[in-house]
């Protein structure tokens, strides 16, 4: 399982690894070097002469004109662009280093190769001035761009100020860093690469989980097993024709997570609608809670149920009822946004959330962007005022029991559309049912879920592709985590 960390981690980690005696400006050159490797395999790629470094005063722009120095020294051609009178002091030192040309002002002639050395890390608001002229100008350049560190004009967080970098690859220094991995980090940063240089974190970063950390949870079967030793997992929706559709998208991947048992319970008005549609289900009719479906090893609420009171009341009277692990999606959060919360603290069960930001948004009172700018402390907030998991939804989802953080790392923009979130419950639901805990068994369901969204994108496309599809895919998907681990 690989690890990312936040900016201020990232900064605690580099200053104990000068306390303990390495120093700064040899952190410096570690940098420098391993983007002077990304900036010479790029100009061998794209037959450049010479590179463009674009350096700021600070240490990103340090590491810039370190690399410049390193790409001469190695037999090419390299040049520097910086319009900063005030460097620090390590970035002072590599400019006096460095022997050759360096602009004062935006060059005329073009650069097949430019590294973006102006901001990196720690900025926290758009960029202005020079910083920004110098990104419109990388950005219209039409080089291969090169990123040191993150994306300049890219927030701790991954939200990308105007203007900010469009880079085809990031050489990430010293730790794998949480902004390259989220919201719009995703589409700035391009391949990105951790160079290594000599530091280390005692912090607890973000859990990266990778093909190996999921196969664990779908070990090879004994033969002598029965439906009953992979638990029961019951989907309870509510009651209008216009829910079916949600009811039976999460219902379906419930089946295909290996519980035992999955139940479809729905109000007397729907039954109608989904009788023979999923035959290998359990379809029931619900009237009050009871035996039968509390002795559920997982319950999912939500999906399709409709924002009302009696969705609600099911919710007051289920949370210090129930003993298992209850699943709340969709219109069980919105239900929660309007009607209070507080139930939450009255649970005996196991409690998992699944919002996207605008459910999120709606669930703490604030807005998608405060949500989008500080997801990861947000959702940790949250999880620990109700000792539940949260599952925050983007495009990089963000899981989080309050101490421990995970981001999903697979999916494809194709679950942007309609009844992902309906397929992730399901999911979700029956991987509990099978015994996992809540904090794994969310890993794993969007893991999967990402994965079949990267399957369907590569044989159907985008666009076209609808939660069906996704569904269909999760047989491939488990499977694939086998070939790969």
């Amino acid at each position: 399982m690989r690890v990312s960390y936040t900016m201020a981690q990232m900064r605690e980690a580099d200053k104990k690894t000068i306390a303990g005696g390495v120093p700064s400006i040899m952190l410096m050159e570690r940098a420098g070097q391993g983007l002077a490797d990304a900036v010479l395999a790029a100009m061998e790629r794209k037959g450049a002469e010479e590179a463009l470094f674009v350096c700021g005063g600070g240490n990103n722009g340090g590491d810039g004109f370190a690399a410049a120095r390193m790409v001469i020294e190695r037999g090419r051609a390299a040049a520097v662009l910086c319009l900063s009178d005030r460097l620090t002091p390590d970035c002072a030192e590599e400019k006096t280093r460095f022997q050759g040309e360096v602009f004062g002002c935006i060059p005329k002639r073009r650069y097949a190769v430019i590294a973006d050395c102006v901001l990196g890390t720690g900025i926290s608001r758009a960029p202005q001035g020079n910083a920004a002229r110098l990104i419109e100008f990388i950005n219209g350049s039409g080089a291969y761009v090169i990123s040191a560190d993150l994306p300049s004009g890219l927030s701790e967080n991954g939200v990308a100020y105007s203007p900010c970098v469009k880079a085809d690859e990031t050489i990430c220094m010293g730790l794998m860093k949480n902004a390259l991995l989220l919201c719009d980090g995703v589409d700035t940063a391009g391949k990105v690469t951790v160079c290594d240089i000599g530091i280390t974190s005692e912090d607890r970063g973000a859990e990266l989980w990778e093909d190996r950390d999921v196969a664990v949870f779908f070990p090879k079967k004994k033969s002598n097993v029965n439906k009953g030793t992979f638990g029961s997992a019951c989907i309870l929706t509510g009651g209008t024709d216009s829910s079916s559709g949600a009811a039976l998208l999460a219902a379906g991947a419930c089946l295909k997570s290996g519980a035992g048992y999955t139940k479809l319970c729905a109000k007397q008005t729907l039954c109608p609608y989904l009788v023979g549609k999923l035959p290998s289900c359990i379809l029931r009719e619900y009237s009050a809670l009871d035996g039968d479906i509390l002795s559920s090893q997982s319950i999912a609420v939500g999906m399709g149920a409709g924002v009302s009171e009696w969705l609600y009341a099911l919710l007051v009277e289920l949370l210090p009822e129930y003993t298992g692990t209850l699943v709340l999606d969709a219109d069980a959060l919105n239900g929660l946004s309007r009607f209070g919360a507080e139930i939450l603290h009255e649970k005996k069960c196991r409690v998992v959330v699944t919002p996207h930001p605008k459910e999120f948004a709606r669930l703490i009172g604030t807005s998608v962007g405060e949500v989008l700018a500080h997801a990861e402390e947000l959702a940790r907030k949250f999880a620990r005022e109700y000792g539940i998991v949260v599952v925050l939804k983007n495009n990089r989802t963000i899981i989080t029991d309050g101490e421990r953080l995970a981001i999903n790392l697979t999916g494809s923009p194709v679950l942007a559309k309609g009844g992902s979130g309906d397929v992730l419950s399901g999911m979700l639901a029956g991987t509990c049912a099978r015994g996992i805990a809540p904090f794994e068994a969310a890993c794993v369901a969007s893991y999967l879920l990402g994965r079949a969204g990267e399957m369907v994108a590569e044989e159907l496309g985008e666009y076209a592709a609808d939660a069906t599809d996704i569904l269909e895919k999760f047989p491939s998907a488990i499977k694939s985590v086998f070939e790969n681990r």
